[in-house]
């Protein structure tokens, strides 16, 4: 997704452009994503930043495109279930709303107005109604189609060209050579693996995560509904397997259970563990759960940078390659604004944003004193 966002904000800044893909469209991350367009899991800062840019562009393109890509602003709904949690909610959103984000809170004997099947007793929330929804392989698809640009599947890249002075120079495939002045690299999880192929580090790792799909059913879950522990696992450095619970309905009809996290390589093995743990907190949440049948569950990996902040924009150690990478599970939200970052910055305009947070060349390669030129 984060690829397909810079090809269409590239090409409409003037720039031709080809995307290139090991594999087919959203064959990676972006198609084992849930197609969340979130402000309400990010804390002010630099994210929270980049998160209400892209949903107003995510919001332009709705318009541009209707139904296309199934775009939905159905709001989020973070719960709690003591006073203390709910303290704690209304912390976190005081804060969010000096940064321009809309958090209402919703009170014990309102919740199940907005969610009638919520289970009982829990004491209140905040309702984040800028929070929204797209299918995430119908919008990459989307976008690219939009861009105009070649799409090249099939073709992994095995090395990045590079010429006089080490500037970049296109990069070498399976099906052959592609020349260009520029690279972006949006690799997502696989985006240190590029970089290293242009010889430079980025500490990008794989963070795996399921999802639950239930059988089809009538609207049942209105918003998109999780417990308020699900903002700390996204901010945690843990490796260990981490589960909250996130549920919400789609317009297709299945309800969608979340969220996992564990760093454990790129293991595609099935966790008993970690789907129990999503079935269990679904159900607490809502006891209609109970009842209904998973219908299949699927997984992905997430870009996990150690700050939790994504990699955008030049790489003063490389001319002309540019990274677009490192979102972890907020890629497909971010994309746009991503997209337009890296057109700006390739186009030489100023950027919608502060790219200082982003720097690719912000990690210190391993071994290198933490006052090395390279991590300031």
């Amino acid at each position: 997704m984060v690829g397909a966002a810079c090809a269409l904000y590239a090409a409409r800044a003037g720039l031709d452009v080809i995307v290139v893909d090991r594999g087919p469209m959203a064959g990676g991350t972006t198609g084992a994503g849930e197609g969340n367009l979130l402000v309400s899991d990010k804390e002010p800062g630099p994210e929270l930043e980049l998160a209400l840019l892209s949903g107003r562009l995510w919001a332009d393109l709705a318009e541009e495109v209707g139904d296309a890509i199934e775009y939905e602003r159905k709001g989020g709904l973070v719960v709690a279930a003591g006073p203390d949690g709910l303290e704690a909610l209304e912390k976190f959103a005081t804060g969010q709303r000096a940064a321009g984000v809309e958090a209402v809170r919703v009170d014990a004997d309102r919740l199940r107005e907005l969610e009638p099947r919520l289970a009982p007793g829990l004491a209140g929330g905040v309702l984040y109604p800028q929070d929204a929804q797209v299918m995430p392989t119908l919008a990459a698809a989307r976008l690219v189609r939009a861009s105009g640009a070649r799409l090249v599947t099939g073709a992994a890249v095995t090395g990045v060209l590079r010429g006089g002075g080490g500037a970049v120079r296109g990069v070498r495939t399976g099906l052959g050579e592609i020349h260009a002045p520029y690279v972006v690299n949006a690799a997502g999880t696989w985006g240190g693996e590029l970089a290293a192929l242009a010889g430079v580090h980025l500490p990008v790792l794989p963070r795996r995560g399921f999802v639950l799909v239930t059988e089809p059913l009538p609207r049942m879950v209105r918003h998109k509904v999780y417990a308020a522990d699900y903002v700390a696992d996204v901010a945690s450095d843990s490796a260990a397997l981490q589960t909250s619970p996130v549920v919400e309905g789609t317009a297709a009809g299945p309800v969608l259970i979340g969220a996992t996290r564990e760093r454990v390589g790129f293991d595609r093995s099935l966790s008993l563990p970690a789907l129990r743990a999503l079935a269990a907190g679904a159900t607490r949440l809502f006891p209609f759960l109970e009842r209904v049948r998973a219908m299949r569950t699927y997984f992905g990996f997430r870009p996990y940078l150690p700050d939790h902040l994504p990699a955008i924009g030049p790489d003063p150690r490389v001319p002309g390659l540019f990274h677009a990478c490192g979102h972890e599970g907020a890629g497909i939200g971010l994309s746009t604004g991503t997209g337009q970052l890296i057109a700006q910055m390739l186009a030489r305009e100023a950027p919608a944003l502060e790219p200082a947070p982003f720097r690719p060349d912000r990690f210190p390669a391993p071994g290198s004193p933490p006052d090395s030129e390279e991590a300031t």
